[in-house]
Order: C-alpha cells, then sequence, then structure tokens
C-alpha cells in the first residue's frame, strides 16, 4: 500500500481585530479618535482635548452640580485622584451648569479637579451623554450619566455608560490598569 504524501495546506491569515464598539447608547468607537472638544472651566480657563495630548484623561459626564447623585459621584473621583493620578490620568468633570455654579460646588466640597461647562450640550451629544432615558418611570432626555477613558494619543479607551456612581471611580481606576 502506497504511503499517502501530505501537502502542505495553508493557515487562513486571521482578519485583524474589529474595533469594539461602546455602548448602544454611544456614537463613539474604541480605538477611534475622541471627538475634539473645547470648553471653558469653572476658573476661567479654557480646556481642550488637543491640549491634553500625551495625558489619558478622564472625562466624564454628569447631570447636575450639588445634587446627591452627582455629588457623590464627584467626591468618589476626588477620594481617588491620587492613585488616578499616578495611573497618568487628569480627571475632567462635564455638565451643563456655568461656571458659578462649578466654582461653588468645588469649594463645598473640596474638589481640585476642573469641572467644564458645556452649555450648548453640543460635547454632551458627540459623546453620548445626551439621549432619552428613563426617570422615575417616565423617558425624559437629559444627560446620560457617562464617562469615557481617552488614550495618551487622543483615542476612545474605553466607555461607561449609563454609569451607576457607587463604586464607579473604583472601576475607572481599574480599567486605567
Amino acid at each position: 500500500m502506497a504511503e499517502k504524501k501530505s501537502t502542505p495546506t495553508a493557515t487562513p491569515s486571521k482578519p485583524a481585530p474589529r474595533p469594539k464598539p461602546a455602548p448602544k447608547s454611544s456614537p463613539l468607537t474604541i480605538g477611534a479618535p475622541a471627538p475634539a472638544f473645547s470648553l471653558p472651566a469653572d476658573d476661567g480657563a479654557t480646556v481642550s482635548l488637543a491640549k491634553l495630548r500625551g495625558k489619558r484623561v478622564v472625562l466624564y459626564f454628569y447631570p447636575k452640580d450639588d445634587t446627591p447623585g452627582c455629588t457623590r459621584e464627584s467626591c468618589d473621583f476626588q477620594a481617588n485622584l491620587g492613585a488616578l493620578s499616578k495611573s497618568g490620568a487628569v480627571v475632567l468633570g462635564v455638565s451643563r451648569d456655568g461656571a458659578a455654579a462649578h466654582q461653588r460646588f468645588r469649594a463645598k466640597y473640596g474638589l481640585t479637579f476642573p469641572l467644564l461647562t458645556d452649555a450648548d450640550r453640543a460635547v454632551h451629544e458627540a459623546y453620548g451623554a445626551w439621549g432619552t432615558k428613563n426617570m422615575y418611570g417616565k423617558k425624559v432626555e437629559g444627560v446620560i450619566r457617562t464617562t469615557v477613558l481617552i488614550d495618551e494619543a487622543g483615542n476612545v479607551a474605553r466607555v461607561f455608560s449609563p454609569v451607576k456612581v457607587d463604586g464607579h471611580a473604583a472601576a475607572v481606576l481599574a480599567a486605567l490598569g
């Protein structure tokens, strides 16, 4: 009986991994450039994503200064700010509140990171942090509590949406590794 000769078969090449889409409410794609922004901070400065190139950014969108959930979330980021900074991250809070409300909020709770004003909600929309949500059983349009991690190159690294406040800062810290 003649032995069968085996012919080498080509191994199919694996397709390149596709970027992961962010959560359903988000228009963002993991690995894609984060939408550019330039927003006024509570101290009168203007903060832009372009000026933050080379740094990791924790950009969190929250509904309103000095409300229970937003206060817990902001204070939790403040409590973890040392560890977040050690991981190379800059923390920025974004709401539609104006500079005066942000200044009162920061002073009342000892927040040391910038709070940005997105009065026309354009940045909220670009980051998927504005839309229809359920509030006390009613569908309403408003802020969808969202956190976006942006890498040093300005690309979306991770999206948390919608955010559950308790334990969120720790989850962000863990995601930053």
